[in-house]
């Protein structure tokens, strides 16, 4: 039977303002450390498949200038049809930074001439360093570059030139 002359302790139950707001302040403080943790990782990401595109582009110009004796010029490389019929290894995802939009299939302009963020720059030029024109053969040399979300190793852009 319960007495009506006990009395009840109200600290021992439940928390007190204090302890819930330090709660909250931790979890607030982890929920931040995962968030920018999280975005730095995608970054890192990014920056290793704009690594991995200039790569692979460089190997397709070099095979390319190995069987023609040139390299292509910019129009070239952002014609669709020209890229079918030039370089079918090529993967088209390979032209397109992992932070943009371009679709190397609808629209001929995912590689720059000059580098810039959110582009790849391809900049060609004839054994005298002029710009090579749409219809060139004598594209003789060029130079590559991703820039990247930050640095990498000290560096802002990535750059790949033609092997000597």
């Amino acid at each position: 039977m319960i007495s009506l002359n006990t009395k009840r302790d109200n600290r021992s139950k439940g928390f007190t303002i204090v302890e819930l707001l330090i709660v909250i302040v931790v979890i607030g403080i982890l929920a931040a450390l995962v968030i920018t943790t999280y975005a730095g990782i995608q970054a890192k990401a990014r920056n290793g498949k704009r690594s991995t595109d200039v790569q692979s582009i460089q190997t397709q110009l070099e095979a390319f200038y190995s069987q023609n004796g040139y390299y292509p010029s910019l129009a070239d490389m952002n014609s669709k049809t020209w890229r079918a019929t030039n370089m079918k290894s090529l993967d088209k995802v390979a032209l397109v930074d992992p932070s943009t939009n371009c679709d190397p299939e609808a629209v001929s302009t995912c590689l720059a001439a000059t580098p810039a963020a959110k582009v790849y720059a391809y900049a060609v030029q004839d054994a005298s360093g002029a710009s090579c024109e749409t219809t060139d053969t004598n594209c003789a040399q060029y130079t590559l570059t991703a820039t990247y979300e930050g640095t990498v190793n000290n560096q802002t852009t990535y750059v790949k030139k033609n092997l000597d």
